[in-house]
């Protein structure tokens, strides 16, 4: 069973902050500064260019996969890490639909983070517009797989709404259709249990910045199914996804495997925090996380419709149906979130009027919960939004 109060103890959360962003940036794990001081000093700075075979840097996108890999059901070798999300999105997408060449539709849902989308309609560019990016309503999206379709491209948990898609379900209908699934799991990795290889997930991407507290900027992942990491072709054709990275040819070789996934030089000090943010994960149940977020989430949703009226629940109340974060609309949400940060509450803000609370068992209590609501509770009583130094937009909302 997993100790909540030890898991608190490991970040650094600064004195006086309720921190309800982690599903947006994790918090700093204490092990985290050590573990970089060491790859510093001991490793950069002693041993230079051969840090690269004596310090296992070139190996660490794998190994480190491996560990991400089984927090998301995944085997030994079939995850890699590196780059950037949107990077893993483009590559997954285009693999995919290189392997559905007679067809010519991605399906996603209109909830889906733009950056995906993004990514889809720089690639649909790419092709001449041979290819189509076709958007549903996220409750219509199972509907809308058709045997037109591709690949579907899908969010499992909505990152505005904190609507969660059932995966195994959507997937099972998608491979009846003979479409391929890309799971992106930026906002379920490390925040609700996922097994791709149950749910057949042909592909799956995600971040470790979230939920994975691995910090700013830290590398993505990327998942292949083991039928498929053969057969997958890379489009960003990398020199470390080569097959003899080493031996400098003059021509492009995938690979065996999961490898030809990776694409650049690995970010050895960003995957350093990394892999200190992993080794919490090595003494924590995921069910016993999934547990004690909805119970938390559902505390939360709870004291809002007590004690804040006028904000509006968008995430479910099912269970089944939510990630770990609850969302209120608010017409004046971008001001009370910047409100409610003077005051120690630490939440965040998506257009148009969403205000969104992450909610991490690792380091969040029911006390958390309780004094957050009622500092929100008192900024909505007392209109304590209404000042013009909290409606001026910033750069990271």
């Amino acid at each position: 069973m997993t100790d909540f109060t030890w898991t608190r103890e490991q970040f650094h959360l600064p004195l006086g902050m309720i921190y309800l962003d982690g599903n947006s940036l994790g918090p700093m794990p204490k092990a985290t500064p050590a573990r970089i001081e060491r790859m510093l000093h001991e490793e950069w700075a002693e041993q230079l260019i051969t840090g690269w075979n004596n310090c296992g840097w070139m190996q660490m996108p794998r190994r480190l996969g491996d560990r991400i890999g089984a927090l998301i059901g995944a085997a030994p070798g079939q995850t890699v890490v590196g780059d950037t999300l949107s990077i893993k999105v483009f590559q997954a997408l285009a693999a995919a639909l290189d392997l559905r060449p007679d067809r010519r539709v991605i399906l996603s849902d209109s909830g889906n983070f733009p950056s995906d989308l993004y990514m889809a309609e720089g690639l649909v560019r790419l092709t001449g517009d041979r290819h189509e990016l076709r958007l549903a309503r996220p409750h219509e999206l199972e509907d809308s797989i058709t045997e037109e379709v591709a690949v579907l491209l899908v969010t499992e948990v909505d990152y505005r709404t904190g609507r969660r898609h059932d995966l195994a379900a959507l997937t099972r209908k998608a491979h009846e259709m003979g479409a391929l699934v890309i799971w992106d799991l930026a906002h379920s990795a490390g925040a609700l249990p996922v097994d791709v290889t149950a749910g057949a997930a042909d592909f799956a991407v995600g971040c470790t910045y979230k939920y994975i507290n691995a910090g700013p900027g830290a590398p993505a992942f990327i998942y292949v199914a083991p039928d498929l990491s053969e057969a997958a072709e890379p489009a960003l054709s990398g020199w470390l996804g080569h097959a003899h990275p080493f031996a400098f040819e003059r021509s492009y070789r995938p690979g065996d495997g999961i490898d030809r996934m990776r694409v650049g030089t690995p970010p050895v000090l960003q995957m350093a925090a990394l892999d200190a943010a992993l080794d919490i994960w090595d003494r924590v149940d995921i069910r016993d996380i999934r547990k004690r977020s909805l119970a938390l989430t559902g505390l939360m949703i709870e004291e809002v419709e007590t004690h804040c009226p006028g904000v509006r629940l968008v995430t479910p109340r099912d269970n089944e149906k939510r990630g770990s974060q609850v969302s209120f609309r608010f017409e004046q949400g971008y001001a009370t979130i910047q409100a409610l940060i003077d005051q120690g509450v630490i939440g965040d803000f998506r257009a148009p009027d969403i205000m969104r609370f992450g909610i991490t068992p690792l380091y969040i209590t029911e006390d958390d919960i309780r004094e957050a609501v009622e500092t929100l509770a008192r900024t909505l009583r007392g209109a304590l939004w209404d000042n013009p130094r909290y409606r001026r937009r910033r750069a990271v909302t």
